[in-house]
C-alpha cells in the first residue's frame, strides 16, 4: 500500500519543484536499502545509501560533511573533510551498533574490490547513528553484519519511509520519528539538476514543533491532556495508552544529501550546511544532547582510485548562482523530516509510553482545542 506523505495531507513545504519521486533517489543512480529488526528485545535496524551501482572505491565521489552539533558517534567524517571524497556506501544505524556496521560495510567493499581486482590497503566506511534507546533495547546490540548486507542487496529507488531500517526506533518531537526523504530540482545553464535529502530523525522537544507555520507542539501537549483526562474518566477503555512527549531537544538527526550538481567539496559543504535551515524550520534550536550531522556527495566529477586514470570533470557551478542550491537543500531537509514523521506509525516504547505517528495526529491537530471548563463559584 502506498504510504501517505506530508503532501497527501495538503501541507506543501517550500516553493521549489520536486523530483519525480520527491526522494533522494531522484538523483540518478542513488539507491536506498533497509534492514528492520523488530522482536522482543530490539526495535532497530540499518539503512544504507548507495551513491551508485558501481564500485565507489574504484571511482570515488566528491563529498563533504558538516557537524552542526557534535553529540554523536559517526565514523568516516574526518577523511571526508580532509580528502573531499566518499569511497563506500553510507550506512545509518543505532549508536551502539556503529562498530558492527562499519565492519560489515568494510567487508562488502573489500569483496567488491576483490572481484574487480582493485587493491584495497586502506578504507573509509562512513556510518552515522542515532540513539534509539527509548524504543529499542540498545544495549542488546541487535544489528549484525548480515543486516547490513541484506540492506545493500535490497536497495532500490522506491523505498519505504517512517519506522523502517535505522528509523525503526527513533523519536522526533516526542512523536514517532524515522526515515524520511524529499528532493528538489534546480536549473543551471538551461539544465535541470537534483538535490535529494534523506534523514534519520530523532530530535526535538514537543513544545517546539512547528508545522506549516503553526506551533503544532503546543496543540500536541493540549491533546495529550485531553487523552489523559479521557483515560481517567474511562479507566477500562484504552484511548491510546499514555501519549509520549519530549521535554527537551536531544537525540540527534542524521542528514544525507545527494546531488548531481558539478560542485567542489567546498561548494558541496556550503550547500550541505543549509540542511540545518530545514531542521530549524521544524522548530528545533539544536539542543545540547542532540547530534546534527550532515553528509553529502555528488554523482558528478568522479575521482578514480588510480592516479594514472584521468578523471571525468565537469565545470563547476558559479558561486554567484549557488543560492538556488541552498534553498533546495533547506526545503528538501524540511520536507524529509515531516515525511519521516508522517510515514511512521504508532509505537510503544520500553517504558510503555506510546509514540504517535504524525499522520495519525494531523486530523486531531486541525480541529479546535476544547475550552477549559470555567472555575466553579
Amino acid at each position: 500500500m502506498k504510504q501517505m506523505r506530508i503532501r497527501d495531507f495538503g501541507i506543501v513545504p517550500g516553493r521549489m519543484k520536486t523530483g519525480k519521486r520527491n526522494k533522494i533517489t531522484d538523483v540518478c543512480g542513488v539507491l536506498i536499502g533497509h534492514a528492520t529488526i523488530k522482536n522482543q528485545e530490539n526495535h532497530t535496524g540499518v539503512t544504507v545509501i548507495l551513491p551508485g551501482k558501481d564500485n565507489a572505491f574504484a571511482r570515488k565521489y566528491v563529498a563533504a560533511s558538516y557537524v552542526h552539533n557534535g553529540f554523536g558517534k559517526s565514523c568516516g567524517l574526518i577523511q571526508i573533510d580532509e580528502l573531499g571524497t566518499l569511497e563506500t556506501p553510507i550506512a545509518l544505524t543505532n549508536t551502539l551498533n556503529v562498530g558492527v556496521v562499519w565492519d560489515a560495510v568494510a567487508e562488502y567493499v573489500i569483496r567488491q574490490c576483490e572481484k574487480e581486482k582493485v587493491p584495497v590497503k586502506s578504507l573509509n566506511p562512513v556510518v552515522g547513528e542515532c540513539n534509539d534507546c527509548q524504543i529499542n533495547h540498545i544495549e542488546k546490540r541487535g544489528v549484525r553484519a548480515e543486516h547490513v548486507w541484506d540492506a545493500i542487496a535490497c536497495a532500490e529507488a522506491d523505498f519505504a519511509e517512517g519506522d523502517v531500517g535505522a528509523g525503526a526506533g527513533t523519536i522526533c518531537y516526542g512523536l514517532k520519528g524515522g526515515i524520511g526523504s524529499a528532493s528538489r530540482v534546480v536549473e543551471f545553464y538551461g539544465k535541470e539538476y537534483t538535490i535529494g535529502v534523506l534523514v534519520q530523525s530523532n530530535f526535538g522537544a514537543t513544545e517546539d514543533f512547528v508545522l506549516d507555520g503553526v506551533l503544532a507542539g503546543e496543540r500536541i501537549l493540549e491533546l495529550k491532556k485531553e487523552l489523559d483526562r479521557g483515560r481517567e474518566e474511562s479507566p477500562g477503555k484504552d484511548l491510546a495508552g499514555s501519549m509520549a512527549v519530549a521535554q527537551s531537544d536531544q537525540g540527534s538527526i542524521m542528514t544525507v544529501l545527494a546531488t548531481d550538481l558539478p560542485v567542489s567539496d567546498r561548494q558541496l559543504r556550503r550547500i550541505l550546511r543549509r540542511t540545518a535551515v530545514g531542521i530549524a524550520r521544524t522548530g528545533a534550536y539544536t539542543g545540547h544532547g542532540s547530534g546534527e550531522v550532515m553528509i553529502g556527495f555528488t554523482t558528478a566529477n568522479r575521482v578514480p582510485a588510480k592516479p594514472g586514470e584521468e578523471p571525468a570533470l565537469q565545470s563547476l557551478i558559479h558561486e554567484s548562482l549557488i543560492n538556488r542550491a541552498f534553498q533546495a537543500a533547506a526545503e528538501a531537509a524540511h520536507e524529509a523530516i515531516l515525511n519521516s514523521m508522517v510515514c511512521a506509525g504508532r509505537t510503544v516504547g520500553i517504558d510503555g509510553q506510546v509514540y504517535w505517528g504524525l499522520g495519525e495526529l494531523l486530523p486531531m491537530l486541525t480541529r479546535p482545542a476544547p475550552k477549559e471548563p470555567a472555575p466553579s463559584r
